[in-house]
């Protein structure tokens, strides 16, 4: 296969996007400089926030500001385009409409994923942003591939937003504890055969071996993809 140029669209949050691009160099398999994958990153912090424009109905604010940063990677040679955040991907379809290079779709790949390393499986949990999870971007693909989901309980799901803003994205060093006793509680107690971590600042946090154990992280299924398609092996 030959190489091919990744776009990346990160920014969404900056923490988050430097952690894909550290794992995709970390899992290229190569012995030089010139054997990794040649990157185009738009660290843009400033787009409007995903969860807010989702909840205030308010999606072509996004739309506006990223439609400019796909017009910049094709300006730029991006064969394909990561966007490590779960929450864009609520307006896949309408990315996808203003541009030809192909934007990977991080959510069904995270599906078939599942599918993978799982195989037969009946339900599956998530942890996400609140507009995540009130887009509904990830029940309507799970419908699609027959499994049902499991949403976390109002005061948990209070936690895991704590944990994604007032924690990571102010950059506060924190404990996986607290995550891990939510993935084993929807496990244990939800009767979840896994769990999603759909949110990629929790991708930055490293999880015990029990939890990781039942968790697809969707960070993870992304940077598989992206060297994939880069023409490069994961390692």
């Amino acid at each position: 296969m030959d190489n091919k140029r990744l776009g990346v669209i990160g920014g969404m949050g900056p923490k988050a996007t430097s952690v894909f691009m550290d794992q995709v160099i970390e899992h290229t398999v190569a012995d030089r400089d010139q054997d990794h994958i040649d990157m185009v990153v738009l660290n843009h912090a400033t787009l409007p926030d995903r969860t807010t424009v989702i909840l205030e109905n308010a999606g072509e604010r996004f739309l506006k500001a990223v439609e400019r940063d796909l017009r910049l990677l094709e300006q730029a040679g991006a064969d394909h385009i990561a966007i490590p955040c779960n929450t864009s991907h609520y307006f896949y379809d309408e990315m996808q409409a203003m541009t030809s290079i192909p934007i990977i779709h991080m959510v069904e790949e995270t599906i078939k994923e599942i599918g993978r390393r799982f195989g037969s499986v009946r339900k599956v949990g998530v942890l996400a942003t609140n507009g995540t999870l009130r887009s509904g971007v990830y029940r309507k693909v799970c419908d699609k591939y027959g499994l049902e989901l499991q949403e976390p309980e109002e005061s948990v799901q209070r936690e895991i937003m704590n944990i994604i803003y007032n924690d990571i994205k102010r950059g506060r060093m924190i404990s996986s504890e607290g995550l891990e006793r939510i993935i084993l509680d929807l496990v244990e107690q939800d009767g979840c055969d896994c769990v999603i971590i759909a949110c990629t600042e929790l991708s930055c946090i490293r999880l015990g071996e029990q939890a990781a154990e039942f968790s697809v992280d969707a960070m993870d299924v992304l940077v598989r993809k992206s060297i994939e398609l880069s023409g490069k092996h994961y390692g």
